[in-house]
């Protein structure tokens, strides 16, 4: 097993975790990682940065967008439904993995949305 570890972590965990051939990420929320913050505006907004980061740490895992097995979205008010799939259908776009999406009281630092993945690992 192996682990990777982003810059500026908020807590006690690794980014993401490979095994085998599986990549597990952390949740990724809209933090902008060269300053910390979080993006401001809507859901398309927070959701597409999320989805930056979270190809980022993929990226970092030797893996992408099209080799993500499984995606669950968190977020805190399900009317954002809509606008999370408009941002969510420009990162998948022809490859549609299987996807969870579920509604939270809450998500670290006040944001809207936080997505995770598992992937398999590029064959590099």
């Amino acid at each position: 097993m192996q682990t990777i570890r982003g810059e500026g972590n908020q807590g006690p965990y690794s980014q993401s975790v490979l095994f085998g051939d599986l990549v597990f990420t952390a949740g990724q929320i809209p933090v902008i990682p060269t300053t910390g913050e979080i993006v401001a505006g809507g859901i398309e907004e927070q959701a597409a940065q999320a989805f930056t980061n979270l190809q980022a740490v993929l990226n970092a895992a030797g893996t992408d967008f099209d080799r993500v097995l499984k995606v669950t979205v968190f977020l805190t008010d399900m009317d954002d439904f809509a606008g999370l799939n408009r941002v969510y259908q420009s990162f998948f776009t022809e490859h549609l993995p299987a996807r969870s999406c579920v509604a939270v009281a809450a998500l670290p630092r006040g944001v809207k949305v936080e997505v995770e993945a598992i992937a398999a690992k590029s064959a590099n």
